[in-house]
């Protein structure tokens, strides 16, 4: 049986605007389990990105509560929220923010730094990841702005394995690449799924949905319907029309 990673209960998040309520989510309940490539899709403004930042303590719900295993997140200080996140989250979203003045390995090295002062054992994890994902040695002293996107949303990717996240968060994460790059993106999260780690992702693109498990649809910031596509295999065919049928249920 597997085990949830993330839970949520009667989950609602409401803005205010000029005196009126958007409820942007309303009374969810949903869990994330451990290994799971989640993918959350819906039309513009069904509540994606804010189910992500709710689930990932980047934002507090309205009403309910938020489980992270047994610790309920959703009353955090934020100044705990911080911690909660910098232990246990990786954030891939589709604007790529390294810092420009510093090299790809030190982009990576100053995120890890925040957890661990051993700053060999680190480097050591993140060349072996820069290579795990297929940017090389070459690569690791060039500048953002020397990087194509793909190298660079890669890096990305590192950046936010490094730490040895429960949960990798991703918004859109090929969403400023070419089909190329969006591709070789895609790959790296299928493999670190497939090894192990739990990851979360908001998509409208059909291509990165298929690399899910797992398709959460939200409408008018309620969950409608939910689609188990089952591992990844690239030859599976079928796996296509499974995720058309159940998007064109859903009025995708």
């Amino acid at each position: 049986m597997q085990k949830a990673v993330l839970t949520t209960n009667k989950l609602s998040k409401t803005f205010s605007n000029k005196g009126l309520q958007q409820h942007v989510l309303k009374n969810l309940d949903l869990m994330i389990y451990e290994g799971d490539f989640t993918v959350i899709m819906g039309s513009s403004g069904a509540g994606k990105s804010t189910l992500l930042y709710a689930l990932s303590g980047m934002d507090k719900p309205t009403l309910g509560e938020i489980r992270f295993h047994d610790q309920e997140i959703s009353r955090l200080s934020n100044d705990n929220l911080a911690v909660f996140r910098r232990k246990n989250c990786g954030f891939v979203f589709q604007q790529i923010y390294l810092l420009d003045n510093m090299s790809l390995l030190d982009n990576v090295l100053a995120s890890g730094l925040l957890l661990t002062n051993n700053k060999k054992e680190l480097a050591e994890r993140t060349k072996k990841l820069f290579l795990a994902v297929g940017l090389t040695e070459s690569l690791w002293n060039k500048f953002p702005s020397q990087l194509s996107g793909g190298e660079a949303q890669r890096a990305g990717i590192v950046r936010a394995l490094v730490n040895n996240p429960a949960v990798l968060f991703a918004d859109e994460p090929t969403g400023a690449l070419n089909s190329t790059s969006g591709i070789a993106v895609l790959n790296v999260l299928t493999d670190v799924n497939k090894k192990g780690q739990s990851i979360v992702m908001v998509t409208h693109d059909l291509k990165s949905a298929l690399r899910g498990n797992r398709i959460i649809y939200l409408k008018d910031g309620a969950i409608c319907g939910e689609c188990i596509l089952g591992s990844y295999l690239e030859e599976d065919t079928k796996r296509a029309e499974i995720l058309h049928s159940f998007l064109n249920e859903m009025g995708w």
